[in-house]
């Protein structure tokens, strides 16, 4: 008899391909319709709601409901944390369509780690701050400098807002693709926040893909020394 959490029943719902897919495609940490999951996992709409209800069911994915429909989204940040993480001990997928190696590349190039920035922009981005004096990273976290508080408040981020926050501030989470650390957290959150809202990436449609604008590509010269 085992004193330890029940690790089998949060393995078991992962074990399952569609599931596994659903939950990687739920890091976008929007919300999604029982189809716009099942068509993303390649599987019905009835199989994908018994799958979505073996989720919800274990804590990993909640949902709300609007009226007839019901939308659902990743239970939390620390789910996301976990299902990155486990991405980065996972093999990779075997490519099978030129359609499929593109988006491959898309998500590893720059992609939505739940509602922060990941991928090799997110790397890069990360390490440029810390170059630049922005940030100082410490074992499991990055701490903003005096320098780097100046920094974000011209940016137009509200770091007292963002502290506000019922969640870790500005933790290290280890990227899937590029096997380093990427600023997440509820600064990771502003940041991506306010790329999108000044336009330098924009979101790919389907998928949890980023895509640097040319206005991006010249922003991210500018304030952070990043070529792209």
């Amino acid at each position: 008899m085992s004193i330890n959490p029940n690790m089998a029943e949060v393995a078991s719902l992962l074990g399952e391909a569609s599931r596994a897919t659903i939950l990687t495609s739920l890091m976008d940490a929007r919300f999604h319709t029982a189809s716009e999951l099942a068509f993303l996992a390649g599987i019905k709409p009835q199989t994908a709601s018994f799958h979505l209800a073996k989720l919800v069911e274990g804590n990993l994915v909640k949902v709300e409901k609007q009226g007839r429909h019901r939308y659902f989204q990743l239970a939390n940040e620390e789910i996301a944390q976990f299902l990155e993480t486990f991405l980065t001990i996972s093999p990779p997928p075997e490519v099978r369509s030129l359609k499929q190696s593109s988006q491959v590349k898309l998500l590893q190039n720059a992609r939505t780690c739940y509602d922060h920035l990941a991928g090799k922009l997110g790397v890069q981005l990360t390490d440029s701050m810390v170059h630049l004096g922005y940030l100082e990273k410490n074992e499991k976290e990055f701490v903003v400098t005096f320098e780097g508080e100046k920094f974000f408040t011209d940016f137009g981020i509200d770091l007292k807002e963002l502290t506000r926050k019922r969640r870790s501030f500005s933790h290290a989470c280890l990227d899937w693709s590029e096997r380093r650390h990427h600023l997440a957290g509820a600064l990771g959150y502003g940041l991506l926040t306010r790329l999108l809202d000044l336009e330098w990436i924009i979101r790919v449609p389907s998928i949890r893909a980023i895509k640097v604008t040319e206005k991006g590509k010249i922003g991210f010269k500018q304030f952070f020394q990043i070529e792209l």
